[in-house]
């Protein structure tokens, strides 16, 4: 489960590739980077590539099947030809106009008892801010600075904690500033924002009025807002990240970024991280300016210093900052000043603080990183275990059983991938894993078996790969039934968090060399010959399925394996559409004009000549059997892979059909 979601992340990082944006893309990041201003980006957003993209990352997105206030979802503009779709966006973004906004609230994920509200626009608006982000994105990602790590592609949690590791362990800054932003997302100011967007050289004034409108939509039954970015949009992060960006370079400036007289050389980590060594000793001794950094996720952010001293300067200083440049209010209730050889610092779902472990050879005391899962996500965890152990206990329907031990594994490997990180991460899992197996016991009973009772009875059982891989030998697997499988919680060993490579970049072709490899089998001409020429009169879902397909299919067909040539390409629904057939991805095939003229071919003369035109093998002609049985054709007959003297059809085409 954990490598389909590493799958999915790749792909999406093809998207662009797909629609032949990425030089687009590549360009605009390059040109920010050279201090570029960008006056005229709507013809890029509006562009029907760059909209075609924008559907197909929209509907990978879950939220794309939730209703706006015109209860429309992902589904209703899959119905829509290519033409039509394009149209619509188009004409909308000559005078740009949200609907309003749904307003919902959700329980927050650290305190459940407190809501946090949502605001969801149409999927049609939606559609629109994925069309302006996806020209947005790279423009800002070249002025954003390196320890920013949240909503950013190619960026995690993982690279934030790293990040806040190397400073605690290596660089020794043992006193945290953890600020806390009085409700951000509602009191961004909209006018400071659109300003800080022309600072960084988005200086097409349409589109600024166009995210100027999105900023002001209407939220339905409240009214229209003055301040904040609604959560629940699709460009909200980057704009967050916008806001905040400032701060990141006003931090960075402060230190690390100083100028001084002299020039002093500068080394690169194994990491991609710059060394000034000699640099920063001269500003220690010589200087009494604070030496601090940011690591920042999002609005959720750490500074971290050497001395108390610096770290209460750094605090108030910041606090006023916040307020007078960006107009946003710290909470000084949940802010707070650490002494991390002291107490715990909480950061992304972490506690962590500096333990004492031996002495330097000149003497001084080692201290090395030591976190634990905090106990709001403990309590979080054991939680959502019960609820999906309760569902195992009481399926809905006769396949409610399958679905709730998929989520349950699930679960428990997402929790494992990301709290791993922590040092201590075994002895909080023992802790976690006792209430949940004493659950598993109670509510599963006799259904509850371990792998020694399936041995004993002779029972056979198979464990996905992907669980047998990394569980395979763990004691504590136990199995519901007899066929499925349950991921032991309490199985988990600590990974270090790796920091972001330098050279990882989704908008530099070597960037991208290092994250995927993959598609180079794939003719690219031919990819972009499919999406400039879409099947007319068809969805654009069905259009959009058609190229994931052939890049799936890696441009063969996939009957005969044969690499296909641009007139040869043929997306067969397997089920017909006037038999109910949708426009999805499970529905459709690749096939070559041979093998869709077989799959409906019911005259046997033509299916012999077809047949001996392509030698197929007995496993060929399985496949195609099954597609035309799918199809149901007229006076419709199984083609025999035998002859009747019993030898396969491979190399042999003379039965009789």
């Amino acid at each position: 489960m954990a490598t389909k979601g590493k799958q999915r992340k790749k792909a999406k990082l093809r998207y662009a590739e797909y629609y032949d944006l990425q030089d687009t893309l590549d360009t605009l990041y390059a040109d920010s980077q050279n201090g570029k201003m960008f006056k005229n980006l709507m013809p890029l957003i509006t562009a029907e590539e760059n909209i075609k993209l924008s559907f197909r990352t929209l509907k990978k997105n879950k939220g794309s099947k939730t209703a706006g206030t015109d209860n429309r979802t992902i589904k209703n503009l899959a119905k829509l030809s290519d033409e039509r779709l394009i149209y619509l966006v188009q004409r909308k973004l000559g005078w740009y106009e949200p609907q309003p906004v749904r307003r919902v609230e959700i329980p927050k994920p650290n305190d459940p008892t407190k809501k946090r509200p949502l605001g969801i626009p149409t999927i049609m608006d939606r559609l629109i801010q994925q069309c302006v982000l996806q020209i947005l994105e790279p423009i800002c990602e070249a002025k954003f600075h390196n320890s920013s790590h949240g909503f950013r592609p190619n960026r995690s949690t993982e690279h934030a904690v790293a990040e806040a590791y190397k400073l605690m362990q290596l660089s020794h800054c043992s006193f945290v500033v953890d600020v806390d932003i009085k409700g951000f997302f509602d009191n961004v100011n909209h006018g400071k924002l659109l300003k800080q967007m022309w600072a960084m050289g988005i200086r097409d004034k349409t589109l600024i009025s166009i995210i100027s409108a999105m900023l002001k939509a209407e939220v339905a039954g409240i009214g229209f807002p003055e301040k904040g970015t609604p959560q629940g949009g699709i460009i909200s992060p980057l704009l967050s990240n916008i806001v905040l960006n400032e701060l990141d370079w006003w931090i960075n400036s402060q230190w690390v970024a100083m100028p001084t007289e002299k020039q002093y050389a500068v080394g690169v980590s194994a990491n991609g991280t710059l060394i000034h060594s000699s640099r920063y000793g001269s500003l220690r001794l010589k200087t009494h300016l604070k030496e601090c950094y940011i690591v920042r996720y999002a609005d959720d952010f750490r500074l971290f210093c050497k001395t108390r001293s610096d770290a209460e300067k750094l605090y108030f200083a910041t606090r006023d900052w916040l307020k007078h440049r960006l107009g946003l209010e710290i909470n000084e209730q949940k802010s707070q000043i650490v002494n991390l050889k002291k107490r715990y610092s909480e950061f992304l779902g972490f506690k962590m603080k500096l333990n004492r472990r031996g002495t330097k050879r000149n003497g001084e005391p080692k201290y090395i990183v030591q976190s634990h899962i905090t106990e709001k996500a403990t309590e979080k965890i054991v939680q959502k275990a019960h609820t999906l152990i309760y569902e195992i206990e009481y399926p809905k329907d006769r396949n409610g059983q399958f679905t709730a031990t998929y989520m349950y594994n699930s679960f428990v490997i997402g929790v494992h991938n990301y709290y791993d990180m922590a040092t201590h991460v075994q002895k909080d899992f023992r802790k976690i894993a006792f209430p949940i197996q004493k659950s598993l016991k109670v509510r599963l009973r006799d259904r509850l078996k371990t792998r020694g009772q399936l041995d004993n009875k002779k029972i056979k059982y198979t464990m996905p790969k992907h669980i047998q891989e990394v569980y395979g030998k763990s004691k504590q697997i136990r199995f519901v039934g007899n066929d499925k499988v349950l991921v032991p919680i309490g199985y988990v060993s600590h990974k270090k968090p790796l920091a972001k490579a330098k050279v990882i970049n989704k908008y530099t072709a070597e960037g991208r060399a290092s994250i995927h490899k993959g598609l180079e089998r794939i003719d690219k001409n031919i990819l972009h010959y499919l999406m400039r020429n879409p099947v007319k009169n068809k969805t654009i879902e069905y259009n959009d399925n058609r190229l994931s397909l052939y890049c799936a299919q890696q441009g063969k067909c996939a009957v005969s394996k044969m690499i296909l040539e641009k007139d040869d390409v043929y997306c067969h629904h397997k089920k017909p559409r006037h038999l109910g057939g949708k426009d999805n991805y499970q529905n459709l095939i690749i096939v070559s004009e041979t093998i869709h003229k077989l799959i409906h071919a019911n005259n046997g003369d033509t299916i012999f000549r077809l047949l001996k035109s392509l030698n197929p093998d007995k496993s060929q002609i399985k496949k195609l059997n099954a597609l035309r049985k799918l199809a149901i054709v007229d006076n419709c007959f199984v083609i025999p892979d035998v002859i009747p003297d019993g030898t396969p059809c491979e190399g042999k085409l003379s039965c009789t059909v």
